[in-house]
């Protein structure tokens, strides 16, 4: 008995312990060296998608709210309706005004048929006045040949002064005549030159007033897009977020009303340090840990890296040149796509932390 007892005091089990211990610790430092040539991972990672938000583009008050925070909606879905009858009366102005510049166009059009009328008959006028003025000629050469003949003959004493007169006074009236004639072609040559300047103008006034269309159809456009604007619609699908409007509120162009969250495409921006990034390729895949889910992975794959590292985008990014530098490692955002129809009984959610873990080798 007493030896056993000596034999059991004697026994000393530490050493047997320290060796499962170093066992252990061997083996976990040998799975953890494995893992870090195979592996580089980050809990410095969320989940991100895109957030879009609601501004009107048109003041007023909101006359109907059609949505509450939380709620799903799709695309193309009445959101907010804002009081439009402002707007209507836009719309109703604009429409008197473009109909009144095609009244004008018409207007316009109908003064240069008026003009060309007017150029047709002084044209018309100025033919036989023309030849008018040749047939005066003609009787101013014969009575200006008998003027000359009886002069001659009254001198010569063959002649008779009644004769000479007769001659004389045939020859004052063709003159007149003939004077009388080329005013009457001036007159019709001015007045088919004002016609003529008139039907440049009209046309002008055709162009002015056609242009005056066009301006007047876009104000129409323009009433009728703030029009629709007063109605509200779903950019996407997605959830509604951070609802911030009330019915009677007077909203401007441009508040953020609230936001609606699309799902459709969820990835993940994972910030590596820059001494890991080294083996990081797009296309390699990625395990995705999520902290709201422990014991879930999700699988994914790297999209890209980004150019620059998160600092550079700060709002007073660093300048090492200033003299005071001291060595940062940085971090550059790698962004992780998600693939979709994984488990729909674990909804991710824009901001979730998660860990991310890229196969390098």
């Amino acid at each position: 008995m007493e030896n056993t007892e000596e034999t059991k005091k004697k026994f000393n089990p530490t050493p047997y312990i320290l060796g499962v211990i170093g066992i252990v610790l061997i083996v976990f430092i040998t799975k953890k060296v494995i893992y870090a040539m195979h592996n580089e991972d980050t809990d410095n990672s969320q989940i991100q998608c895109y957030i879009n938000p609601i501004v009107p583009k048109v003041a007023g008050f909101v006359e109907e709210i059609r949505i509450d925070d939380n709620v799903y909606v799709h695309k193309g879905d009445t959101l907010v309706r804002i009081d439009d009858r402002d707007l209507k009366l836009q719309v109703k102005k604009a429409e008197v005004a473009l109909a009144n510049a095609v009244a004008n166009v018409d207007l316009a059009r109908s003064s240069e048929s008026s003009t060309a009328a007017s150029v047709n008959v002084a044209n018309k006028d100025i033919s036989p006045a023309q030849s008018a003025i040749d047939a005066a000629q003609v009787r101013l050469w014969q009575a200006q040949q008998d003027y000359d003949r009886f002069k001659r003959l009254l001198e010569l004493g063959s002649g008779t002064q009644q004769q000479f007169d007769n001659a004389k006074a045939a020859k004052d009236l063709a003159e007149k005549q003939l004077e009388q004639t080329q005013k009457s072609v001036a007159a019709y040559q001015a007045r088919l030159a004002a016609s003529s300047s008139n039907v440049a103008v009209s046309a002008n006034n055709i162009k002015v007033a056609q242009i005056q269309v066009e301006q007047r159809q876009e104000e129409l456009d323009l009433a009728k897009l703030n029009l629709s604007y007063a109605t509200i619609v779903a950019p996407c699908d997605g959830y509604v977020s951070k609802k911030n409007v009330q019915p009677g509120q007077l909203v401007a162009v441009g508040q953020n009303l609230f936001a609606i969250v699309d799902e459709s495409e969820i990835w993940v921006i994972a910030n590596f340090k820059e001494t890991q990034i080294e083996k990081m390729k797009v296309g390699q895949k990625v395990k995705i840990e999520v902290d709201a889910y422990p014991g879930k992975e999700f699988e994914g794959t790297i999209q890209s890296l980004q150019a620059a590292t998160g600092s550079m985008f700060a709002l007073l990014p660093p300048d090492n040149a200033t003299g005071n530098f001291v060595k940062v490692v940085q971090r550059v955002p790698v962004k992780i796509i998600i693939e979709k129809n994984q488990n729909k009984d674990f909804p991710l959610r824009a901001g979730m932390n998660v860990k991310a873990i890229v196969k390098v080798s």
